[in-house]
C-alpha cells in the first residue's frame, strides 16, 4: 500500500483530498525530511490504521531510523501535551501558572534537527486543537527562520490527512 492506494480508496466526494494528498506529497517548501516527518505525524495523530499503514509504506523509507523514531516521539508528546495545555488554556485558574509536572524529556533531544521536530509538533497540535501549543511551536519556528510558507505547507498536510482519515472512518461506519 502507498499514497496511490490511499487516494485512490476515497470516494468521489473527497476528490479534493485526493488531489491535495498528491500535491502536498511533492510540497517544495519542505525538505524531504521535513516532508515526510509531517505526514507520518499527521497520520499517527489521525489514528486512522489504514491512513497510518499507506502514509508509513510512502514516507517512512524517506526517513532515517533516528528520524521515523522522532515523529513518532513528536507525535506522542504532542498527544499528552496537546491535551495538558489545551486544558491549561481553556480552564480559567492558575493552572496556567502551576508547573507541568510532565517529563517532556523528547524535546530537549529529539533525535532530529530542533526546527523539523518543531514542524512535526505543530502539525500534531493543529490536528489535537491546542492553541496553546500552536502558538509556542509556531513562535518558535520563525524564531528558527522557517518561513511561514513552511509552517502553513505542514499545517495544510495535516489538515489533508486528518480529513482523509475522517472520511474513510466515516465511509467505514456508514458501510457497517
Amino acid at each position: 500500500m502507498s499514497l496511490e492506494a490511499l487516494r485512490n480508496r476515497l470516494p468521489e466526494y473527497a476528490k479534493d483530498q485526493k488531489l491535495n494528498l498528491g500535491s502536498l506529497s511533492t510540497e517544495p517548501t519542505l525538505t524531504e525530511q521535513q516532508r515526510a516527518g509531517t505526514f507520518i505525524v499527521s497520520a499517527l495523530a489521525s489514528r486512522n490504521p489504514e491512513v497510518i499503514r499507506d502514509i508509513l509504506a510512502e514516507f517512512g523509507p524517506k526517513l532515517s531510523p533516528e528520524a521515523l523514531t522522532a515523529a513518532k516521539a513528536a507525535a506522542s508528546i504532542m498527544g499528552m501535551n496537546n491535551i495538558y495545555y489545551r486544558f491549561t488554556h481553556l480552564v480559567v485558574g492558575d493552572y496556567n501558572t502551576m508547573p507541568a509536572k510532565l517529563r517532556m524529556n523528547i524535546m530537549a533531544k529529539p533525535g532530529v534537527e530542533k526546527v523539523d521536530f518543531e514542524l512535526w509538533s505543530l502539525a500534531v497540535s493543529a490536528i489535537n486543537g491546542c492553541g496553546m501549543c500552536m502558538e509556542a511551536h509556531e513562535k518558535t519556528l520563525l524564531t528558527h527562520g522557517v518561513s511561514k510558507e513552511a509552517i502553513q505547507a505542514a499545517v495544510r498536510i495535516a489538515a489533508v490527512v486528518h480529513a482523509t482519515a475522517a472520511t474513510l472512518d466515516g465511509e467505514a461506519a456508514l458501510a457497517a
